[in-house]
Parts: structure tokens; sequence; C-alpha cells
């Protein structure tokens, strides 16, 4: 049962990340789907902190999926045509609060994980965690630097998965760093630069 969720949660993984790309908005509920899943994956693999990840991912992706639904409409009320792509950049005071979060999660993460469960790579685990937490937030702004920190993510994701013997998981974490770049540049090459959204 374990490793038949682990690879549906590959399958829709891979299905939300080509919607991410895309900026299509049904990635918010494929992305739900899949981290409603991997919720399971990960508690049975004692990889705790990815768990609870995956349970803020349930939940921003309601937030995700509302956000970007009225600035769908906004756009729409714009008459754009061809459905671009709309993003923006991260200032240097964004980038300083968004730092001084990721190290703040880190920082409790690391701690509890280290001194109350029995997770195996509470160092690992917490960052990937904390990066992660920020980095879909920023996605859900549209800040097209977040592609960025999904590259760092997922390239110790992989590592991790792989201590774990998570291999399929390993597998798409590979796959993710690298459709992350693709994803950099298609936003860059397709985008927009609105810096109000």
């Amino acid at each position: 049962m374990e490793q038949l969720l682990e690879y549906f949660g590959v399958i829709t993984g891979f299905i939300y990340l080509l919607l991410e790309i895309r900026q299509h908005k049904a990635m918010w509920v494929v992305g739900f789907l899949t981290s409603l899943v991997y919720v399971f994956v990960f508690f049975f693999s004692k990889i705790y902190a990815d768990m609870g990840l995956n349970i803020y991912y349930v939940a921003i992706s309601i937030y995700g999926f509302k956000k970007w639904t009225c600035t769908k409409k906004s756009v729409t009320e714009e008459k754009v045509s061809d459905d671009p792509i709309f993003y923006r950049h991260i200032t240097w005071p964004l980038l300083a609060g968004i730092a001084s979060a990721i190290l703040a999660i880190y920082a409790l993460l690391y701690y509890v994980l280290h001194n109350f469960t029995d997770s195996p790579i509470p160092m690992g685990d917490a960052f990937t965690t904390s990066v992660g937490i920020v980095a879909t937030w920023m996605l859900a702004r549209r800040i097209i630097e977040h592609w960025i920190f999904w590259v760092i993510v997922n390239c110790v994701s992989v590592y991790l998965y792989y201590l774990r013997g998570l291999y399929p998981t390993m597998f798409l974490y590979i796959c993710y760093a690298i459709l992350a770049i693709v994803g950099y540049f298609t936003w860059k090459k397709k985008g927009i630069n609105k810096e109000r959204i």
C-alpha cells in the first residue's frame, strides 16, 4: 500500500510540475492531491518535517487556487490575450524577510525533530521543509525566483530520499530539479513582469 501511494504521488507530482510551468491554475488541485498522498508516504518513512510540509502544501493549495483565481479575473478584465504568464521579482527587503523566515522555521523544526522524534535525518529534513514552505508562498505570489529555491530544495531532497530508500520519489525529485530550471527560463522567456499582481 505504501509503495502504491508513492507511485501515485510520483505520477501526480509530474502532472503538477508541468501545470506549474504553464501557470495553469489546475496545478493547485493536482498539488492538493499529491501533497495529501505524500503526508502518508513521509509518515511511514519517518520523514516528519516533510510530512508536515505536505500538510502545509494541502492548505496552501487552497490559498494558491483562490489567489490565482482572483488574479485571473483581474487579468481577464484587462483583456490580455493568449493566457500569458505573469510574474514579479523578489526585492531586497523581501529577500531579507524570506531569509529570516527560513532561518527561524529551520531552527524550530530542527529543534523539534532532533529532540522529540526518531527522525534519522533531522538537519536535512528541517532544511528542505523550511525552504519549501517559503518557496511555496513565493509561488502563490508569483515571484519568479521561487524556482531557484526549488532547485536547491529538490537537489537536497534527492539525497535524503536516497538515504530512506524512497527511490521512485528520489527520481521524481531529480526531475523536479531539472524542470525547476526549465520553469524558471520558461517564465522568464514567455512571461510578463507584472510587479503588482
